[in-house]
């Protein structure tokens, strides 16, 4: 069983995957201590087992299998094999016809999608950017030309120096940053590659990282500020605050929010005025 567990609040596991950890044999896990976290939370007591790509490990878990023991592989947050360990157990499992059965569930990829506003037909994942600088470049240049959105798991300690080489090799675009999804300091913020990188080098990078970055555009044009007034003006006749105005314009016009929010002060003090 592949069984995706939360990416941050335990209550977001299903009933399944519940049903699951309690039912399995034992639990093939990234990390026992974050799993354990998960399972006295809910009063499941099952073994774990520290999932690792060593062949012994590998074939041990094959053997468990064969012998008709029930396992369920888990990764520390969302669904394993993506970007997590898992790929060559599951692989291994299908090639000797042992019967591998989806657990559905949490995601940093959807949940991200899904708050980001921008266009989720077609996506790109790239996990984690290669730690290489040249590799890292490289495949954004590959990429870079292509019209689907982009997701990508950044980690705090290399944020900065990624977001300076997607800046350079993207040139500027819209990009959500959605930080520490589903957890108590949650962030989903429409801004710009610039001005994210901007923010982190006055601050310091903490917490989980999932960016969405909007595709290239066969044309890119400046936004029609007129519209984006006109709206603003609009919300403001209906007595909408200045606050609600700039993260729902900036989410419509795909115009960073910090703009849109000085442009909507200005515009609020006319019309009070008039």
């Amino acid at each position: 069983m592949v069984c995706a567990t939360p990416i941050g609040n335990l209550g977001d596991i299903t009933l399944r995957a519940i049903e699951v950890l309690k039912s399995v044999n034992l639990i093939a896990a990234e990390d026992s201590r974050v799993t354990l976290k998960l399972l006295n939370h809910f009063g499941i007591r099952k073994p774990i087992v520290i999932y690792h790509q060593k062949p012994k490990r590998l074939e041990w878990l094959l053997q468990q299998l064969k012998e008709g023991k029930n396992i369920a592989l888990v990764c520390n947050a969302g669904t394993p094999s993506i970007s997590d360990p898992g790929v060559p157990l599951v692989k291994r499992a299908l090639q000797e016809g042992i019967t591998v059965s989806p657990i559905p569930g949490p995601s940093a990829v959807t949940a991200a999608l899904s708050v980001s506003g921008l266009d989720a037909q077609r996506f790109l994942f790239l996990g984690f950017l290669p730690r290489n600088q040249r590799e890292r470049k490289e495949l954004l240049e590959q990429i870079k030309a292509l019209p689907f959105t982009i997701v990508v798991y950044e980690s705090p300690h290399r944020l900065r120096e990624n977001l300076s080489d997607m800046l350079e090799v993207l040139n500027d675009r819209v990009v959500v940053l959605c930080r520490e999804l589903t957890k108590l300091h949650e962030e989903v913020a429409l801004t710009m590659l610039s001005e994210l990188k901007r923010r982190y080098e006055r601050e310091t990078p903490v917490g989980e990282f999932t960016l969405v970055i909007e595709g290239a555009r066969a044309e890119r044009r400046e936004p029609d500020w007129s519209k984006v007034d006109e709206t603003v003006k609009s919300m403001l006749g209906e007595g909408r605050s200045v606050k609600e105005i700039a993260k729902e314009v900036s989410s419509k016009f795909g115009v960073p929010r910090s703009e849109v929010y000085k442009r909507s002060l200005k515009l609020a003090r006319n019309f009070q005025s008039s």
